[in-house]
């Protein structure tokens, strides 16, 4: 099945210069880029993002919930929808786990980043590189708080025009 995913490279990616290789990793393996922006998220859209459709607060406490929309905030981030077949567990399978330090070797988050979460919550959260959506309702969502309708482009890859 074809569908759309969000990732958002975090302040430390964007600050890193990782921007191109991340990017990189995802066409490799198929994934076709259909909208990208380079932004200030602003306060709004990452309340609604992380308490409006992904429920931090809820789930994990006003520490964590405010330590993650302060960290979003405090710098650029570069968002972007991804495609491909099953496209959101192919993109949750190269991220890795939520927590750098038991990410499995080869994912993203265990290639960029090596936080726990008892450093990091110390710290006032976690710096992991990059968000991406848990699920396909999830994505739809998401996609939706960061991209306008006409932000997103429709074209077919060199996978789609020769079926690799």
């Amino acid at each position: 099945m074809i569908e759309r995913t969000l990732i958002i490279l975090k302040p430390d990616a964007v600050a890193r210069g990782l921007i191109g290789e991340i990017l990189t990793r995802f066409e490799k393996a198929g994934l076709k880029l259909v909208g990208a922006k380079f932004l200030q998220g602003s306060r709004d859209a990452l309340e609604e993002h992380y308490e409006g459709v992904g429920k931090l607060l809820t789930r994990k406490g006003k520490d964590i919930y405010e330590g993650t929309v302060e960290y979003m905030a405090s710098g650029p981030v570069f968002a972007a929808v991804l495609e491909g077949v099953e496209a959101v567990e192919v993109v949750r399978k190269m991220v890795g786990t939520t927590e750098p330090k038991t990410a499995l070797p080869g994912t993203i988050r265990a290639d960029y980043a090596h936080q726990s979460f008892v450093y990091a919550n110390a710290k006032g959260g976690i710096k992991n590189i990059i968000h991406a959506s848990a699920d396909s309702s999830e994505a739809e969502l998401e996609i939706a708080i960061w991209f306008a309708p006409d932000e997103i482009v429709e074209y077919k890859n060199v996978h789609e025009l020769h079926a690799f």
